[in-house]
């Protein structure tokens, strides 16, 4: 991976412009930039979208298959999540195998799905023992303009939310290639999104274009859904060499449980197309 290098010069604005509460572009330093999503994009994948937030973009896709169920969750389907960053989406990235920040991304939102008990696991078994639906999350990275967690994590819950199951034909033991009219079992209530809290200079923000991530002293990662009004925090993944201090923390915490009153509704609707 190539190394970032940010002229000073241009440092010294952002960090000037953060002082007084505002970005480079305009925003306020809790303001999300536009979401665009189009939905349908493959007509290969069980569910398929893309989404953009500011110039950041990715593709998401969920596909299906029939698998044996681990031996210790022999009831349960599986659930598989993976990211590719290609070098079309920043000169940062390199052609290959997964490195460690496609890994990272991909395991940080499989986290914060897996452990909020969005997907209904039980839900996924076939039979008992025997055969389980696998759920595959394939995301490919169009643009990277900025915070690829939260776009990340976005698209795979509205994929996830129109996913059909394919057409299982159980005596030949095969896929049919074709969708079915059943959702994939999801818990509705438990759905739980990603947000991604960065700090830079002293001051604490979120969706940061790319010059902003790139300079931040530290991120975190919380996945965050519903408990009777009040954020459940699901998961928390801390990212760069920064050290968060109890002072930084709170300030987090409370970011995070006033955007929560506003952006929650948001992502619901987009999840659930309303």
């Amino acid at each position: 991976m190539s190394k970032v290098v940010i002229p000073r010069l241009q440092i010294e604005r952002i960090i000037s412009a953060l002082k007084e509460g505002k970005r480079l572009d305009g925003r306020n330093i809790l303001d999300y930039r536009d979401i665009k999503i189009e939905r349908n994009i493959s007509s290969n994948a069980e569910s398929s979208v893309s989404v953009k937030i500011g110039k950041t973009e990715v593709y998401c896709g969920v596909k299906m298959a029939v698998t044996a169920p681990y031996s210790d969750s022999p009831n349960e389907g599986t659930f598989m999540m993976t990211a590719e960053l290609h070098p079309m989406a920043s000169e940062t990235f390199d052609i290959g195998r997964p490195g460690i920040n496609a890994i990272e991304l991909a395991r940080v939102i499989d986290r914060g799905i897996r452990e909020s008990g969005f997907i209904d696991f039980k839900g996924l078994c076939i039979k008992e023992g025997e055969k389980v639906w696998q759920v595959f999350v394939d995301v490919f990275v169009l643009n990277d303009d900025g915070n690829l967690f939260d776009v990340t994590g976005l698209a795979a819950l509205i994929a996830l939310g129109s996913a059909k199951l394919p057409v299982y034909n159980e005596e030949e033991d095969k896929l049919e290639h074709k969708r079915s009219d059943i959702d994939l079992p999801l818990n509705k209530e438990l759905m739980s999104f990603n947000m991604t809290v960065y700090k830079v200079g002293d001051k604490i923000l979120i969706d940061p274009t790319k010059e902003e991530e790139d300079i931040a002293d530290y991120r975190l990662s919380i996945a965050f859904g519903d408990n009777n009004g009040e954020a459940r925090i699901t998961a928390l993944q801390k990212g760069k060499a920064g050290v968060i201090n109890t002072e930084d923390l709170n300030s987090i915490l409370k970011t995070v449980e006033d955007k929560y009153k506003t952006m929650f509704p948001t992502v619901k609707k987009l999840v659930w197309n309303e």
